[in-house]
């Protein structure tokens, strides 16, 4: 299984430069790192009415059948980790294993669903730069705050580079998403869950018993990291990836 391909899927509001530690540790397999619809380069036109994470794992799907691509192992953070319960929801069989960074399955609560309102609210009012100031304390552990300064210019960077209207309809699709819960207990796929200790969007202990509720799951938490790990703590998370995928 060495050759099969890893698809990553960033998160929100971020883009696939969020994967470039793990593209370049783990040469040895194919890698796909797409920009998601409304992210990055890839903006979404206004005309394109509502849009749902379900239609993201299907773009997924769709550039998947181009590359003649039949299975992948997905590696995702946060946001890409619900769009890989969409693929397992309705495409099973594309997927031969998960590593799940910094994610959750439930659905958001209305006070989170009224916290995504107000986001894209102050997206279309003040532009990502405004959202790069609410995130990035959210996002980075205290410690990468204090020590890694270039991780800190960094994210910052990434998010005021998104567009404002695909930072809009992203958040009403996060916000809308289903509840994957009940999904969990029928995952019979390896999976790895990564976990950033001090992450404060997606703490440890959601994950860990996200983690248990999936049969034969492995958990890893990852010291000194927040909500995006394989950017703030690349060489722990390069090495239980690659021991993941070399387990396979």
């Amino acid at each position: 299984m060495i050759d099969l391909p890893v698809l990553f899927i960033h998160g929100f509001p971020f883009d696939s430069a969020m994967w470039r530690h793990q593209v370049a540790a783990l040469s040895r397999w194919e890698r796909i790192v797409p920009d998601l619809w409304g992210a990055g380069l890839v903006n979404i036109p206004a005309a394109a009415g509502p849009f749902s994470l379900a239609e993201q794992a299907t773009r997924l799907v769709g550039m998947l059948d181009d590359l003649q691509v039949d299975e992948v192992v997905v590696c995702s953070q946060s946001m890409g980790g619900y769009i890989t319960f969409e693929l397992l929801r309705t495409f099973p069989a594309r997927v031969r294993a998960a590593i799940l960074c910094n994610t959750k399955a439930t659905a958001d609560t209305p006070e989170a669903k009224r916290g995504r309102d107000t986001m894209a609210a102050t997206a279309e009012r003040e532009g990502p730069g405004a959202i790069a100031a609410e995130l990035v304390p959210r996002v980075l552990a205290r410690v990468t705050q204090e020590r890694q300064p270039a991780v800190v210019r960094e994210v910052t960077t990434m998010i005021e580079r998104q567009p404002v209207y695909g930072m809009v309809v992203t958040l009403r699709a996060l916000r809308d998403r289903p509840d994957s819960t009940p999904l969990l207990g029928q995952i019979r796929i390896p999976v790895l869950v990564v976990a950033g200790d001090d992450d404060q969007i997606t703490p440890p202990a959601g994950m860990q018993a996200m983690a248990r509720a999936m049969p034969g799951a492995r958990f890893m938490l990852i010291p000194e990291a927040g909500h995006l790990s394989p950017l703030e703590q690349p060489e722990p998370v390069n090495r239980a990836i690659e021991r993941f995928l070399n387990e396979l």
